[in-house]
C-alpha cells in the first residue's frame, strides 16, 4: 500500500508555515462572505473529511498549490495519516513499533504544510445550502462552513447477519487501534483464531496469526481464497496457507457464534464448529457514507457518484477514495475500488481541480491493480478477471504460461504462473500472476501496458531489463506477447481448462509428455504419444481421432505447441490446453489426484 502523499514536492523545501491570520475564518460559526470557488477563483476555506490516503493527499496537494487557503482536515479517529495496509504486519511483529505505522501526525502536518488537522471530529452531516458540515466532537456538535468540501470517508467493515457477532472476541483490522488490540491478544497467549473472509485482509491476517503460532482457521463463502483471483491461481495460495498451518475452509460461511467463558465457538454452514480465542471479521467493506445520505448527495449502492474531477451532484462538494464509484476501464462495471494507490492519485487530482482547474487532469479509471504476500508466495492482478469479462459479455482469450522468473541456470530460479486475457483485436484486458519471486514487476509492466492501450502482440517488443539474476532474455512478459500473437494469427489455437469436460466429449485428447510424466497422472481417456515420437506415429493419431479435432496436452504448453504445429502441418485440426497440466492440476485443486489416472 502507498502512504498518503504528504511529503513536499521534490522541487520544494519543507518549511514551517505560519498559522492563518484570518481570525474570522478560523471561527466555525463565521459568516464571512465566501468568494465563489468556481472558475479560476480558489476557495478561501477547504474542508477535507477523512484523512489517510485520499483525504490527506488532497489536503497536502492543495497546500502546495495555495499558501492563502485555510485547509482543515476532520477525522473521527485518533490517527489521520497511518499505513493501514501495514496493520497486519504490526500484528505479526514484522513492524515492531506502533509509531512506525503513523505516516504523519497533526503536529508535523501543521509544521510542514500549515494544515489544520482535527482528530476526534466526526462529521455526521452536510448542509449543502448553508455550505456547512455538521461535526460531533467531545465538546458537542458544531457547524463548520466551507468554500470547497472534499469527502474522503473511506470504507467500513461489513457485518454479515451472524448470530453472536457481538462477542467481545470479534475484531476487525481497519485501524491502528484494531491492530494494537489484535497484537495484545496474540501477546497474551491466544491459542486459536478464526478469520471470517479470505480476501486480501483476511489472508494477510491469517498468515500473521499462524506465524505467531496461533492455530488459525480461515473461512470463505466463495469456492476459493482471494476470490478475485482465478481458481487456478488461488490454489497455490491455498497450499501456501496450509503450509503455514492455516486450516482453509472454503465454500462455507459462519452461521452463528456461541460465546464461552474461555473461548467462543464458530458454527459453520457445513455443520462443523471451530474454537476461537479471537475472531477476525474480514468479510469485506462498504462505503462509509451513512452520514451523508440525507444531504441529497447522490449515491449508488452506498457509494458516492462523482465525475472525472471528483465533483458530486452537490455544489462545491467533491469526493475521493474508497467511498466513490469508479467505472472499470475494461468492463464498464461501476463499483468502488478500495485501494490506496487510486485514492492517493485521486486526492491529488481533485486538489488540482479545486485550486487550478485550468490545468487539472481528469481522474483515470483505476484498473484495480493489487498484490498480496502469503508466506513465501505472491499473488497479483490487474484489469479484469474472467468472471468480470463473462459478466460484461466481452469476448476474450486467456493464455497461461509457467516460465521461470529469471534465467534457469542462475541459482534461485522459480516458476511463475502467469495468465493474460485479451480481446479478439489483441487489446489486453487483464492479467494475473502467482509465484515466489518476480511477480510484482510482471504485473506492473502489464498494468502499464493496459493503461497505455497496448495489444498483446506489443508485449513482444518491450525492451525489459535482463541479466541472469533478474530475468530472462525472453522475459515472461515477452513470452506472453509471443504466445498471444500466435493465438491472434492462428499459428496456435488454444482451449481453456474450464472447457475440459466439453473437450473430452468432442475431441481426442493427446498427451505429448513423456511416459514417466504421464505415469504420475493424466486425463482419463487421453492418448499418450511423446512429442518426439509424434511425426512417426501420425497415422495412429489419425485413426484414434476418427475425424474429431485433437486437444493437445503437455506440462506447461511448450511441447503441446510443437505438437500442434506438427498436427496442423499434416492436415489435422488441433488445439492446445493453455498452461498444460500445471494449470489443470491447479484448477482441479484437491480433486486432482482423484480425477487424474495413472498410465
Amino acid at each position: 500500500m502507498t502512504p498518503p502523499d504528504t511529503s513536499p514536492d521534490s522541487a520544494s523545501t519543507p518549511e514551517a508555515a505560519s498559522p492563518s491570520d484570518d481570525g474570522a475564518r478560523s471561527n466555525p460559526a463565521s459568516t464571512t462572505p465566501r468568494p465563489s470557488p468556481t472558475g479560476s477563483a480558489r476557495p478561501r476555506r477547504l474542508v477535507v473529511v477523512g484523512g489517510v490516503a485520499g483525504g490527506m493527499s488532497c489536503a497536502a496537494r492543495a497546500r502546495r498549490l495555495s499558501e492563502e487557503a485555510e485547509i482543515i482536515v476532520l477525522d473521527r479517529g485518533r490517527h489521520v495519516s497511518f499505513a493501514n495496509c501495514g496493520l497486519p504486519y504490526y500484528v505479526g511483529g514484522e513492524i515492531e513499533d506502533q509509531a512506525d505505522l503513523l505516516v504523519q501526525t497533526p503536529e508535523r502536518l501543521r509544521a510542514w504544510l500549515n494544515l489544520d488537522v482535527r482528530t476526534g471530529h466526526d462529521v455526521v452531516g452536510i448542509d449543502p445550502v448553508a455550505q456547512e458540515v455538521i461535526v460531533r466532537t467531545a465538546d458537542g456538535v458544531q457547524r463548520l462552513d466551507y468554500d470547497a468540501l472534499v469527502l474522503s470517508p473511506g470504507a467500513q467493515a461489513t457485518r454479515p447477519p451472524v448470530d453472536g457477532l457481538d462477542s467481545p472476541r470479534v475484531a476487525t483490522l481497519r485501524s491502528v487501534e484494531d491492530a494494537v488490540a489484535l497484537r495484545e491478544w496474540a501477546d497474551a497467549g491466544a491459542r486459536s483464531a478464526v478469520v471470517l473472509g479470505a480476501g486480501f485482509i483476511g489472508v494477510e491476517a491469517a498468515e500473521v496469526l499462524a506465524r505467531r503460532g496461533i492455530a488459525t482457521t480461515i473461512v470463505e463463502y466463495a469456492e476459493h481464497v482471494l476470490p478475485p483471483l482465478e481458481r487456478e491461481h488461488a490454489y497455490p495460495i491455498t497450499q501456501e496457507l496450509r503450509g503455514l498451518g492455516v486450516d482453509v475452509r472454503t465454500g462455507t460461511a459462519a452461521e452463528s457464534i456461541t460465546h464461552g467463558a474461555d473461548a467462543d465457538e464458530v458454527h459453520l454452514a457445513d455443520g462443523t464448529r471451530v474454537r476461537a480465542d479471537l475472531i477476525v471479521l474480514a468479510t469485506g467493506v462498504r462505503p462509509d457514507t451513512d452520514a451523508f445520505a440525507s444531504s441529497g448527495l447522490e449515491l449508488e449502492r452506498g457509494a458516492i457518484i462523482v465525475d472525472e474531477h471528483g465533483r458530486t451532484n452537490l455544489p462545491h462538494v467533491y469526493a475521493v477514495g474508497d467511498a466513490t464509484v469508479s467505472t472499470d476501464p475494461v468492463t464498464g462495471a461501476r463499483r468502488p475500488v478500495a485501494l490506496a494507490g487510486p485514492a492517493n492519485r485521486a486526492g491529488r487530482l481533485v486538489a488540482d481541480f479545486i485550486m487550478d482547474p485550468e490545468h487539472a487532469r481528469p481522474i483515470p479509471a483505476p484498473l484495480g491493480t493489487a498484490i498480496v504476500r502469503v508466506g513465501g508466495m505472491t499473488a497479483a492482478m490487474t484489469g479484469a478477471n474472467r468472471a468480470a469479462l463473462d459478466a460484461a459479455g466481452i469476448e476474450y482469450t486467456t493464455i497461461h504460461l509457467h516460465p521461470n522468473q529469471h534465467a534457469g541456470y542462475f541459482p534461485g530460479a522459480s516458476q511463475l504462473h502467469l495468465s493474460v486475457s485479451f480481446a479478439p483485436d489483441g487489446r489486453i484486458l487483464g492479467a494475473q500472476c502467482v509465484g515466489r519471486d518476480g511477480v510484482d514487476k510482471r504485473i506492473d509492466v502489464l498494468a502499464t501496458a493496459i493503461r497505455a492501450g497496448l495489444g498483446v502482440a506489443d508485449l513482444i517488443d518491450l525492451d525489459l531489463a535482463y541479466a541472469p539474476p533478474f530475468g530472462q532474455a525472453k522475459d515472461p512478459v515477452n513470452l506472453a506477447g509471443m504466445l498471444g500473437s500466435n493465438v491472434l494469427s492462428g499459428t496456435v489455437e488454444v482451449w481453456d481448462v474450464r472447457d475440459l469436460e466439453q473437450v473430452r466429449q468432442t475431441h481426442l485428447l493427446l498427451d505429448v509428455r513423456t511416459r514417466a510424466e504421464v505415469a504420475r497422472g493424466r486425463v482419463p481417456g487421453a492418448l499418450n504419444i511423446p512429442h518426439t515420437e509424434l511425426r512417426a506415429r501420425l497415422e495412429e493419431v489419425r485413426q484414434a481421432a476418427a475425424g474429431r479435432p485433437i486437444g493437445v496436452i503437455c506440462q506447461v504448453g511448450v511441447r503441446a505447441n510443437i505438437a500442434h504445429r506438427i498436427l496442423a502441418g499434416n492436415g489435422l485440426k488441433s488445439s492446445v490446453l493453455t498452461g498444460g497440466m500445471i494449470t489443470l492440476r491447479a484448477w482441479l485443486g484437491d480433486d486432482a489426484d482423484s480425477y487424474l489416472v495413472g498410465a
